[in-house]
């Protein structure tokens, strides 16, 4: 992550440094597109992104995109980060959610209300906030807005989950 900006800017901790492996899925968030990894071998889908599969540890693995549905796994509500630019968030939700394809992600929900109606199991959604220089950071849903996520200006598409419309309440 990155920890440093231009001098009189605060330390942020919420941006991912980019490398030639995670450039691909950096891209494709930025297209509103979540991809994951499949091994080749043993066929299991594994997220966060690796060069080898954890399962097999075969090196035959590749991107594939996920359909963006997810079920609730478990969650908690945060009330206090000194982080910047956590603390102007706060409260919000850090979740785990399960993949339709198989693996579990860590990540933040999104949405009117939704420290209220969460319950384990129910329908979630992808969807991206644009994080970084001229983003509006507490917005999602931003991707395309002025060329998006990873775009050599400091700006990232990164994938938060939303309650699905039909997970009723």
């Amino acid at each position: 992550m990155s920890g440093g900006g231009a001098a009189g800017e605060q330390a942020r901790f919420d941006l991912p440094e980019p490398d030639a492996f995670t450039r691909p899925y950096w891209d494709a968030a930025a297209e509103g597109r979540l991809l994951i990894r499949r091994c080749g071998a043993c066929g299991a889908a594994h997220h966060y992104p690796r060069e080898f599969c954890p399962r097999c540890w075969s090196e035959d693995v590749a991107w594939e995109r996920a359909s963006g549905r997810a079920t609730l796994y478990t969650w908690s509500v945060v009330h206090r980060n000194d982080l910047p630019p956590f603390g102007a968030r706060v409260p919000y939700v850090a979740a785990v959610v399960d993949l339709a394809e198989g693996p579990r992600m860590m990540t933040e929900l999104v949405g009117p209300g939704v420290t209220e109606r969460l319950r384990i199991g129910m329908a979630l959604e992808v969807t991206f906030r644009l994080l970084g220089p001229q983003a509006d950071e507490a917005g999602v849903d931003g991707v395309g807005a002025d060329g998006g996520g990873a775009d050599g200006g400091g700006r990232f598409a990164v994938p938060v989950f939303r309650v699905s419309a039909g997970a009723g309440e």
